[in-house]
C-alpha cells in the first residue's frame, strides 16, 4: 500500500515508518522542510513537501495516496486552539479528499472522554468542550468521514508515549523535578494516566491502516492507568531526589501550568482495540523504563 504519512519525522511517525515499512508498504512523508526532506531521503522514504496548514496540498496528496496516517501536530503549546483549528482544517481536506474511495484515513487523537470513576473506553466519544475541542473536534470529523465512504477511524493516544528518547507528558515531570531538585505529585497521588511504548503504539496505527473498521476507535493503551505517585517516585528514585506531595491549592506554584494535567485521573482500557485487532503490547512499561534506562 502507498502511505501518505504526515508527521513522519516526528517521535511516534519514524516509528510508524518502520513499521509499515517492515510489512512491505510504501510510504511517503510529508515534509514541511528541506532538513525534514533530507531526514525522510537518509531513511530510504519519499519526501512530499507540503504543510498541514495547507489543505490545498494535502488533499492533492491524500488522493495519489492509498490510505493516510494523520500524526502530524504543533509543538507551540501556548497556541494550542490554534493547533487544534489547523487540525481540524487538515482533517477536514483530507476526509473531503477520500470522500467515496475507501481509503483507509487514521487520524492520531488524545484520551478526551469523560468518564469519571472508570475507564473510558472506545465507545465513549470524545469531549468536544472548551479545550478538549483542540483534540474532539478533528476526531469527530474524521470518525463522520466514515459516512462519507472512508474508512476513517482514530487514534486516541495516552498522555505517555515512551521509549528511551522521550515520555510524552511525563517528560515535563521530569524536567521540573530537575529543576526544583523535588518530584512532585498532587495530593495522594493516586490519580491515574494510561501509556503506551511508542513501538507499540507504531504498530496499532499499522494495525488500523490494514484491518481498522470504518468509523472505529482505537486505543493505544499498554497500561490502563499508572499513578502519578508512582511515576513520581520513580523519577525521584532514578535522579535521586525527593518524591513529595503538592497541596491541590499548591500545585501551580510547583508545576506551573502542568498543575492541571497533573492532577487528572483518565485510566483508559484498550480491551475492544485489543479483540478487534489483535494488537498486544509487548514493550515495557513506563515505571519500568524510568527505573531503568530513560533517566540517567
Amino acid at each position: 500500500m502507498r502511505v501518505l504519512l504526515t508527521g513522519a519525522t516526528g517521535f511516534i511517525g519514524s516509528a510508524i515508518i518502520e513499521d509499515l515499512r517492515a510489512a512491505g508498504h510504501q510510504v511517503t512523508g510529508l515534509a514541511r522542510s528541506d532538513e525534514a526532506a533530507k531526514t525522510l531521503a537518509g531513511w530510504g522514504v519519499e519526501a512530499r513537501r507540503g504543510d498541514v496548514a495547507d489543505p490545498d496540498g494535502l488533499a492533492e496528496a491524500a488522493r495519489a495516496s492509498d490510505g493516510v496516517i494523520h500524526c502530524a501536530f504543533g509543538h507551540d503549546f501556548s497556541k494550542y486552539a490554534e493547533m487544534g483549528e489547523t487540525d481540524l482544517r487538515a482533517v477536514s481536506a483530507m476526509a473531503e479528499a477520500l470522500a467515496g474511495s475507501s481509503k483507509p484515513l487514521v487520524v492520531t487523537s488524545g484520551m478526551t472522554a469523560r468518564t469519571p470513576g472508570r475507564l473510558s473506553t472506545e465507545a465513549d466519544p470524545a469531549d468536544t468542550e472548551g479545550m478538549a475541542a483542540v483534540r474532539g473536534a478533528p476526531e469527530t470529523l474524521a470518525l463522520a468521514a466514515s459516512e462519507k465512504g472512508v474508512r476513517s477511524m482514530v487514534v486516541r493516544l495516552p498522555p505517555s508515549v515512551h521509549d528511551v528518547q522521550r515520555q510524552g507528558l511525563v517528560s515535563m515531570l521530569i524536567a521540573s523535578a530537575q529543576q526544583a531538585g523535588v518530584s512532585a505529585y498532587v495530593g495522594e497521588g493516586a490519580n491515574r494516566w494510561p501509556a503506551v511504548h511508542r513501538r507499540d503504539a507504531a504498530r496499532l496505527f499499522r494495525l488500523g491502516l490494514e484491518r481498522g473498521q470504518p468509523g472505529q476507535r482505537l486505543h493505544a493503551v499498554g497500561e490502563e492507568g499508572v499513578t502519578l505517585r508512582s511515576i513520581a517516585e520513580a523519577i525521584g528514585k532514578k535522579l535521586g531526589i525527593p518524591a513529595r506531595s503538592v497541596a491541590p491549592e499548591a500545585a501551580a506554584a510547583s508545576l506551573g501550568f502542568f498543575a492541571g494535567p497533573a492532577a487528572n485521573d483518565m485510566p483508559a482500557s484498550s480491551a475492544a482495540t485489543q479483540a478487534s485487532l489483535g494488537w498486544r503490547p509487548t514493550r515495557p512499561g513506563l515505571v519500568e523504563g524510568l527505573l531503568g534506562e530513560y533517566l540517567t
